[in-house]
């Protein structure tokens, strides 16, 4: 790993104060545990009201002389020798977890949403954690549930729903928790107006006395009778239509709460099922309801989809635009469709900070879009994730929105930088929304598990209520019969309440403490932007554009980025502000331009290229990814041997997929100077999270942040020069496996292919001849007698194999050594003239085919086929050349490589044709034909295992028989195979048949070498060396715990095996 470069102790500049920041720097333990004593202060303090709470219950059993544990137990041996143990293996584990844990409190971390955390928080779990209250019910729980029910009440507050009066929250264990609750609730109360129409319908229905009075606003405002409503009506009530029912239905027919529950559990879709009430209301197959949510969706809504029974078909995925936002025009157009075939949706979801880019969606604009399609008939739910951005919320003026174009309060060492305009027009759009799920266990800084999910209308919690009589006796105040969870801890709750409280839900409280991190976010941000130069051996290229790109002038990009150097990399904080404060166009000011940098919310994703010696930058998706992900396992924990304290900067990854990113991923790939013909390659990107608000508070021109860069840009250099290493194409040996039989003149050429080196990554087949007696004399005399050994040719010397081919001219010599895996070298320097090359195909990243092949497994088939015309019957001699007393066949096949990883399967063959075939066949095997092995189906296959043994029943074997279609190959010898064999799947064969892989040795099967890394361990590699350290862990803790105080033997009693124990020792 790289060590962090010598520099002088950071001090903080003295010249300022920043109150906020001293205030807010009273919330942590701290990096170098700089506030540890006040925090063992308050967990003394914690004990000590433990043990008053001890002591204190009950107090007539001390008067009844009731000791539980009396004195004379605790000074036992064998109370002593476990009290040892105990101790022992918890300064042990102490002591490991110190070694062994990521080290989120640092600045230095910069990875996933994981940071030091409050100590309020901290503090509140570890003293309700000593009670372990379960909020499942109040009994159980009397305080924590009060402290669930008051953290639901300030997130309520937080978003706006205060002002609706009715709202309502509580904590869940996690965001995909939450999302699961959401869904669940928009299903049924998709349902709900179903169900009480059922109750109206059926001849004994207990609400059939109404049906003829009972009428329903429709979504466009209209006045009707249930029972005349369209499905199509009922389905898209509004919210509070459907949450209005119960009390109408009170008001006009004083029907109970209570009644309605129980004549209604024999309808609604809790009990009977959708698919019960679909059948009912002839819901056509095909149209069940969908629900609608970004691409850059977390991955617990399709989970969720298949949890409550809709599948995750129907949680349809909206594209995004170039910075990941959800595309609105794309929405529109989906919601459209669904309303011209009159098909439900369920909810639409905005995504409030993606976790992968830190994206806010306009969720105002999404909002206005509910209301103008509720004016056409359609409703639907609106949801925020705001799992990641719902504490942003804070940074808001609660005035109002008026005030949301306001800069960052604070002028200190750590300014506090408000977010953009338009984030906040999102963030005050929250108060809109039906549901919002929000983790305090994130931007809350609160420990895990900690997620919670409010409403606008509490009412709707009633949608998803299970009773049970051992949970409560019918208290009503019992939280944990809402929701998905049973039992569930009250430290959780505790925990965010005390947080909560102590910091304030509050643009003074975490508002700027997040206001502090947004601003350290985009000092982030400009180093990413301006990190490399044109002279630089690599590009870092941020995922949000610079403003100067909008110019498409490289000139101006690289002003802008110089003006990032001189204005923000080189400056400090109270440099930038006293800057600041004597410019007076707002648009030129330094805050404007770091405001405008990153993403929407504390989250920098960015990725990297790099340049070839001569300064070109490297077009391979592929091979881009193969640097980051090299930089990556660099700045983390990636191998057992890995220290966390020696790793200076901490970063994490993602992937944009092209199905997830569409034109996003592929623009981004543009910027880097990427080849995007083969757009859905995944791009990985490099991603940072910033939560601390300390990594700037150095006073000293951005020191600390600039030094994180240089550590950065030396693990990437570093890395660079093996990605020219493995792409550099410069003479190297080579090696084939030789096809033919030793009594003929011509042999076959198969080369042995490597993704991993730019100079192996092709795909080769020759014909050639050996140009001396000795050499074809060693080659029958092997041939004929090694059995199953492969017989290669390894060049003598290292060449240009590229440039020896790049002619395509005959009569080339290539000198090699004739060997055996087994038994080495043969014959050395033997010459073989190239006669003719059928294949010498790339094996690059953009001459890949998207998917592995379907169906079938694709072959090159070459060689010499039969003298003879094909044959008349199946039975005809030597399988394709029969009757005529021609030369027998020589015909071999190789795996066409149309994917990586893959396998390389290479094996001399029998064929067979079937009646009839036509005679072009032979001059196209003689080029190289596509053979396609029928029934195999190879991606189902893919991949292959590279670490462990093939199946027993693997397909590749001798004597093994196929059916096989055989096509021409019409593209040129170097051409590119990217879509190849699909292309020629679509016309008719020139042949048909079955071979039979011959029994006589010869097979090649290569998982290992072609796929083989020479600067990366494998991941079965990895796991081993994981699962050995962890194992030597648990043996050092057992060691520690016995080797000081003994061991309790079968008896239970500590000691020898006799049970004798030393009163002194305790051993």
């Amino acid at each position: 790993m790289t060590l962090p470069a010598k520099a002088k102790a950071i001090k903080p500049a003295e010249e300022a104060r920043d109150v906020t920041h001293e205030v807010i720097s009273s919330y942590f333990i701290g990096p170098r545990a700089e506030n540890l004593p006040q925090f063992r202060e308050n967990i003394t303090t914690i004990l000590d009201e433990l043990q008053l709470a001890r002591k204190n219950y009950f107090e007539q059993d001390v008067e009844n002389n009731f000791t539980f544990i009396p004195p004379s137990i605790q000074s036992s041996p064998s109370f002593l020798a476990s009290a040892a143990r105990t101790k022992a293996a918890v300064q042990q584990t102490a002591r490991l977890l110190g070694q062994h844990s990521i080290p989120f409190w640092s600045p230095r971390y910069q990875a996933h949403m994981c940071t030091d955390l409050s100590m309020p928080a901290l503090l509140g779990y570890f003293m309700t954690m000593l009670y372990n209250p379960n909020n499942v019910a109040i009994e159980a729980s009397p305080l924590s549930t009060v402290a669930e029910i008051e953290v639901g009440e300030q997130l309520c507050e937080l978003f706006g729903f205060e002002e609706q009066g009715k709202a309502w929250g509580h904590v869940t264990c996690d965001g995909t928790v939450a999302n699961i609750e959401a869904l669940w609730v928009a299903r049924n109360l998709k349902y709900y107006p179903l169900s009480v129409r059922k109750a109206m319908d059926d001849d004994d229905g207990p609400l059939r006395f109404i049906s003829d009075e009972f009428r329903v606003r429709t979504c466009e405002g209209r006045l009707r009778l249930l029972k005349e409503m369209t499905l199509w009506e009922m389905m898209n009530l509004r919210v509070k239509t459907v949450l209005d029912i119960p009390g109408v239905l009170h008001e006009q027919f004083g029907i109970t709460p209570e009644w309605l529950e129980e004549v209604m559990a024999g309808y609604n879709v809790q009990t009977v099922g959708k698919e019960a009430l679909n059948r009912h209301f002839g819901v056509v197959e095909g149209m069940d309801g969908q629900f609608f949510v970004p691409s850059t969706k977390h991955y617990s809504w399709p989970k969720a989809a298949a949890l409550v029974g809709l599948g995750s078909d129907n949680a349809v995925s909206v594209g995004v635009d170039d910075d990941a936002r959800v595309d609105l025009d794309k929405l529109e157009k989906l919601l459209e469709e669904r309303l011209g075939r009159q098909q439900p949706v369920y909810s639409v979801v905005a995504v409030i900070g993606s976790t992968e880019e830190g994206a806010v969606d306009p969720l105002e604009r999404i909002l206005a879009m509910r209301q103008r399609f509720q004016a056409r008939g359609m409703s639907f739910m609106v949801h925020a994730d705001a799992a990641w951005g719902g504490y942003f919320a804070t940074m808001l003026p609660r005035e109002g929105q008026n005030d949301v174009e306001g800069d960052g309060g604070d002028d200190g060492l750590v300014p506090d930088l408000s977010l953009r305009v338009e984030t906040q027009q999102s963030l005050f759009a929250l108060r809109y929304c039906d549901s919002i799920t929000v983790d305090p266990h994130k931007a809350g800084y609160i420990p895990y598990p900690a997620g919670a999910l409010t409403y606008r209308d509490g009412r709707i919690k009633s949608l998803v209520t299970w009773t049970s009589p051992y949970l409560s006796r019918g208290a009503v105040t019992s939280i944990g019969i809402y929701g998905v969870e049973g039992s569930k801890p009250g430290a959780s709750a505790v925990s965010t309440w005390l947080s909560n409280q102590c910091i304030g839900l509050d643009h003074k409280g975490y508002g700027a403490l997040l206001a502090e991190a947004c601003f350290t976010s985009s000092r982030l941000s400009a180093l990413w932007a301006a990190l490399s130069t044109p002279r630089d051996s690599f590009i870092c290229t941020p995922f949000n554009a610079l403003p100067s790109e909008a110019s498409f002038d490289p000139k101006e990009v690289e002003r802008e980025k110089q003006r990032i150097r001189d204005e923000i990399l080189s400056k400090s904080n109270t440099e930038i502000i006293a800057q600041d404060s004597v410019t007076t166009n707002q648009a030129d000011k330094t805050i404007t331009l770091l405001r405008a940098l990153g993403s929407d919310l504390n989250i920098n994703a960015f990725a990297l290229n790099w340049r070839y010696p001569d300064g070109c930058l490297n077009t391979d998706v592929e091979e881009a990814n193969y640097l980051m992900e090299r930089v990556v396992s660099r700045l983390s924990v990636d191998h057992p041997d890995d220290n966390p304290s020696s790793i200076p900067l901490y970063l994490t990854s993602t992937e944009f997929e092209y199905k997830d990113y569409g034109d996003c991923a592929t623009n981004f790939k543009r910027r880097l100077g990427l080849d995007t013909s083969t757009p859905h390659e995944k791009l990985m990107v490099l991603r940072n999270v910033v939560m601390s608000p300390l990594a700037t508070m150095d006073g000293d021109h951005g020191r600390f942040i600039n030094m994180l860069g240089e550590t950065f840009k030396e693990v990437v250099e570093k890395e660079v020069k093996v990605c020219q290493a493995r792409n550099d194409d410069s003479p190297d040996y080579h090696s084939f496996w030789i096809r033919g039989r030793g009594t003929s003149k011509t042999v076959y050429l198969s080369y042995r292919p490597m993704f991993h080196l730019a100079k192996h990554r092709c795909q080769i087949i020759l014909e050639a001849e050996f140009a001396t007696e000795e050499g074809r004399c060693a080659y029958r005399l092997l041939e004929g007698n090694t059995g199953d050994d492969e017989i290669i040719l390894k060049t003598s010397d290292k060449i240009d194999l590229s440039s020896l081919l790049s002619t395509g001219a005959s009569k080339t010599t290539l000198l090699g050594n004739l060997t055996t895996s087994s038994n080495g070298t043969i014959l050395p320097r033997t010459p073989l003239t190239i006669l003719s090359i059928l294949k010498n195909r790339p094996l690059n990243t953009s001459s890949h085919d998207d998917t592995y092949p379907s169906g079938f497994c694709p072959f090159y088939l070459y060689g010499l086929p039969s003298s003879s015309s094909p044959p008349s019957s199946p039975s005809g001699g030597g399988g394709g050349g029969g009757g005529g007393g021609g030369t027998s066949q020589q015909l071999y096949i190789d795996h066409i490589l149309t994917k990586s990883p893959n396998i390389f399967l290479s094996a001399p063959v029998d064929l067979t044709l079937d009646n009839g075939q036509p005679v072009t066949f032979s001059s196209a095997v003689s080029k190289g034909a596509i053979l396609t092995v029928e029934g195999v189906h190879e991606a189902a296959l893919q991949p292959f295992p590279v670490d462990e043994p093939l199946p027993a029943n693997f397909f590749f074997k001798p004597g093994r028989e196929f059916r096989v279609g055989i096509w021409g190959d019409s593209r040129a010898a170097g051409a590119s195979a990217r879509g190849l064999v699909s292309e020629i799947r679509k016309t008719e064969p020139l042949a048909r048949g079955k071979i039979v892989l011959k029994e006589d040795g010869g097979i090649v099967v290569d998982v290992s070498r072609i796929n083989r890394d020479p600067w990366k361990e494998t991941e079965a590699e990895k796991v081993s060396l994981w699962r050995e350290r962890f194992g030597k862990i648990g043996k050092e803790i057992d060691k520690e715990v016995s080797g000081g105080s003994g061991v309790v033997n079968g008896t239970g009693k500590g000691g020898d095996a006799n049970g004798h124990v030393c009163p002194n020792c305790g051993e």
